[in-house]
């Protein structure tokens, strides 16, 4: 199989270090100076049941586009911020177009398949989600990861029948040790992964503070829980129904998972754009079309757009 991986950022590099060990070839697309290190120097992934490091093909968007046709991948990989979702397949549109190569969507968020599928049409769209997994590079070429690193992937938005070309596809993710699950409901997936996303990266951003940090804390734990519970009410704009069950459960296995920094506590902590709109944004949209309210998550956003920061307190001197 073979797969192009566009995002060559921490979840991006691990999924295709694992299908390169696996003997499946890979293209991966980054950009600046990771780019460089990898068309230089290689791939360096560390992770605590891989350790890869070997010469990969990485190339920038213009010499994907110049030196292949989309036709000569299997799958396309989408890790992206979601918010560079839009002017990708406007930039790739006559690229994509001529072939029938499926787009598998393992972006934060519950708007990049509804994109995806307006650009290339629903029997090409995957939606997917990286579970229990923290990536994030430590530096050019050289990428950490953290956790399982589970895969829940469906047609979009759901089936009702089962899918011997999926089936198929997971048992490859499968072999190449990226444990892969089949949903027939993707939708209410990636809604149950909003609600961890939204519960601890916002505030994880704003505090500085890790994962494990923020649910222990007696505090910041109710309000992460709160959040997650805005987050299940924003869900019933798109049909998708998210139980009180559903809530405790993501809580739980936040809670209990390594205690790993936010992609967007790293995003702010690099100057980097946040993924706000696509997170909490996405919740207080859609709790203001049900004419429901989410005063957790406006708050922590609006704290983030004006820029506030932990204070550094340094002791009193006499």
């Amino acid at each position: 199989m073979k797969v192009l991986i566009i995002g060559a950022g921490g979840i991006g590099c691990y999924y295709g270090a694992r299908l390169l060990n696996a003997g499946h070839p890979v293209t991966f697309v980054a950009r600046g100076a990771h780019l460089q290190a990898m068309q230089q120097q290689g791939l360096t992934v560390e992770h605590e049941a891989l350790h890869f490091c070997a010469p990969v093909e990485a190339l920038s968007m213009e010499q994907l586009l110049a030196q292949h046709t989309c036709a000569d991948y299997d799958l396309i990989m989408l890790a992206l911020k979601s918010g560079a979702t839009r002017d990708w397949l406007d930039t790739c549109a006559e690229w994509l177009q001529p072939a029938n190569t499926p787009v598998l969507s393992l972006q934060n968020g519950v708007d990049n398949e509804p994109l995806i599928a307006s650009a290339i049409g629903v029997e090409r769209t995957l939606g997917g989600l990286a579970v229990r997994i923290g990536g994030h590079i430590l530096a050019p070429g050289h990428i950490e990861a953290k956790g399982p690193a589970q895969v829940v992937m469906g047609r979009w938005p759901q089936v009702d029948a089962p899918d011997a070309t999926l089936s198929q596809l997971v048992e490859t993710l499968n072999a190449a040790q990226i444990p892969t699950r089949l949903t027939d409901n993707i939708r209410h997936e990636l809604w149950k992964k909003l609600l961890i996303n939204n519960g601890v990266n916002p505030l994880s951003a704003l505090t500085g503070l890790d994962t494990r940090s923020l649910t222990a804390d007696p505090a910041l734990g109710k309000t992460v829980y709160a959040m997650m519970q805005e987050t299940a009410v924003a869900a019933r704009a798109d049909k998708v129904e998210l139980t009180q069950s559903d809530v405790d459960e993501m809580f739980t296995l936040i809670s209990q998972f390594d205690a790993i920094k936010t992609s967007m506590l790293v995003d702010r902590e690099k100057g980097r754009p946040l993924e706000l709109d696509d997170i909490s944004g996405t919740v207080i949209r859609r709790c203001l079309q049900l004419g429901e309210s989410a005063p957790n998550t406006e708050l922590v956003q609006r704290l983030l757009q004006l820029d506030i920061r932990p204070v550094q307190w340094q002791p009193l001197t006499a």
